[in-house]
């Protein structure tokens, strides 16, 4: 069964900060991209242990995949079936800012 993806409110400002960003250069590649990131969040519905323990966290539940140069950092909740998806990370700004309780 599909796992449950819900985007914190951090994680939806990061995307569309990103997007925004990206925009001011290049309208159709900021919206590529941005579709890029949702497509590699959508694959966590089946593969939620897809991506690799955030070093920094050290948490069997607290993972991330790259999509360079971004972190897409997400919590596995398997009792719930949900993935929750924390912040979207510029890999050049160092170590990533993980709330420790996520407002949804």
């Amino acid at each position: 069964m599909a796992y449950k993806i819900i985007w914190s409110l951090q994680a939806r400002d990061d995307l569309w900060e990103i997007v925004t960003f990206i925009a001011a250069d290049n309208p159709a590649v900021a919206e590529t991209f941005g579709f890029r990131l949702m497509s590699k969040v959508d694959v966590l519905a089946d593969f939620p242990q897809l991506g690799r323990v955030v070093p920094e966290e050290n948490d069997e539940h607290v993972r991330e995949i790259i999509v360079r140069p971004y972190r897409i950092i997400y919590q596995v909740r398997t009792e719930q079936q949900l993935v929750a998806i924390a912040r979207l990370w510029h890999g050049a700004r160092g170590e990533p800012e993980i709330p420790s309780r996520l407002e949804f």
